[in-house]
């Protein structure tokens, strides 16, 4: 009877507390939030933060975050006991994990805009993120496991500079978005400087199992000087500034690439089968539209026979294209002669195909005119193609062009033949 007492004492005095602190101005809130910042520069080594990429590294993220999830009332206990989304069958889906001394106990999600797109947009207006050009990337799943919890952020932190340093550096992302319940997001907006998306909460989020959700945004390229401003005169070990932006972490693994990819796939047949087949029956809950566009992604053979089959005629509104196209980002410089003599663009491109390219670029390009290109594909591997510039769009996110290639070389053919042929990143190293 006494514990009981107890325990109902200390619950009453949270709320008083919450209640208390929730009615203290916001400038104050985050002043509060930011001092109780702690992030280690040199973490135990035994702490290693890397892409989950092995059938047990990727197990044992789906079931902590299952875990959370349910502890949290933002999902209903599976019998797999795990949390598996469809999201995490795309390419364009990566999920990091923490592992301290082997065992896993952190993980976080980026769901860059896919086929399916990401979970926050069906409820959250986001034009006025799209106007400003850049790829969207969805931060969820995260979760530490319960053991690490009150560890001061010795794991959230990492974990967060980790997801931090891959978005900017190897998953082409500018714009970061969150659905979070309205308990938390004061803590968003007062350490990484989220920005909402709407003042007023959306009282279902289907994503979280119904419950309420604050959506908010993070703009990367302004990232830097808005943390500089915001933690200026902070000690080092409180200063997420200079561990996000100055910091140089041992504990990450960033994944190695041969080429300038923007994603890191790692679901093999073998895993898609066992996660979306056996552990879920995810696929076959799938719409046919979906289906299809499973179809399109993970169009080699090997894949054939864990695909979900169409019910109906989805896969016929979705036609694949005469040569499939990948993402990249890459640096590249095209030459043009003419009587006027010579001129050089610098370009971005953006997607290659066996037949050709596209570029984003800041300057007008001539259409129709026959140039060539010099493209850095990756470490190592500098292609010199003939070109033709075939055609322009104008959007709200900037100018692009298409090229064509008229005359390509080995190295051109050697990296869409990688791309091609290749199940997860790993295969694109050699």
């Amino acid at each position: 009877m006494t514990q009981v007492r107890r325990s109902s004492f200390r619950k009453k005095s949270h709320q008083i507390v919450r209640k208390i602190f929730g009615a203290l101005p916001a400038w104050i809130k985050y002043s509060i939030y930011r001092s109780m910042v702690d992030c280690d520069p040199e973490p135990d080594l035994r702490l290693e933060l890397k892409i989950a990429e092995s059938k047990q590294e990727l197990e044992d993220c789906f079931r902590i975050l299952h875990d959370a999830y349910v502890g949290s009332g933002f999902m209903k206990p599976d019998a797999s006991g795990m949390r598996i989304t469809e999201y995490h069958a795309l390419p364009t889906t990566t999920t990091l994990c923490a592992k301290y001394d082997g065992r896993v106990v952190g993980t976080i999600s980026m769901i860059r805009e896919g086929v399916f797109g990401f979970p926050l947009q069906a409820i959250f207006d986001l034009e006025a993120v799209r106007t400003k050009g850049g790829n969207i990337a969805e931060i969820s799943a995260l979760a530490v496991h319960p053991e690490f919890r009150k560890t001061g952020g010795a794991i959230l932190f990492p974990l967060m500079k980790f997801m931090h340093q891959y978005c900017v550096e190897y998953f082409d992302t500018r714009h970061l978005v969150i659905a979070v319940n309205p308990e938390k997001i004061e803590l968003y907006e007062a350490l990484l400087f989220f920005e909402r998306l709407q003042e007023m909460p959306v009282d279902r989020y289907d994503f979280a199992n119904g419950a309420p959700a604050v959506g908010a945004t993070l703009d990367l390229r302004s990232a830097a000087s808005v943390f500089k401003a915001g933690y200026k005169g902070c000690v080092d070990r409180k200063n997420l500034h200079k561990y996000f932006f100055q910091t140089n972490l041992k504990n990450i693994k960033l994944p190695p690439r041969r080429y300038h990819t923007t994603n890191d796939p790692v679901m093999t047949p073998e895993l898609l089968n066992y996660f979306f087949n056996e552990k879920s029956q995810l696929f076959d809950s799938l719409s046919d539209r979906k289906k299809s566009l499973l179809w399109s992604i993970y169009s080699m053979v090997e894949y054939r026979r864990y695909l979900p089959m169409l019910t109906g005629t989805g896969q016929a509104t979705h036609p694949l294209r005469k040569h499939q196209r990948y993402s990249i980002r890459c640096p590249a410089t095209v030459k043009f002669v003419d009587h006027e003599g010579e001129r050089s663009f610098v370009l971005h491109i953006i997607e290659i195909s066996l037949s050709g390219f596209q570029v984003e670029s800041k300057l007008e390009l001539p259409l129709d005119r026959c140039g060539i290109a010099t493209i850095n594909l990756g470490v190592n591997e500098c292609s010199v193609v003939n070109v033709t510039v075939k055609r322009r769009k104008i959007t709200s996110e900037g100018l692009f062009f298409g090229f064509e290639i008229q005359e390509m070389d080995s190295v051109w053919r050697d990296c869409v033949a990688a791309l091609e042929v290749g199940l997860t990143s790993r295969d694109l190293i050699q």
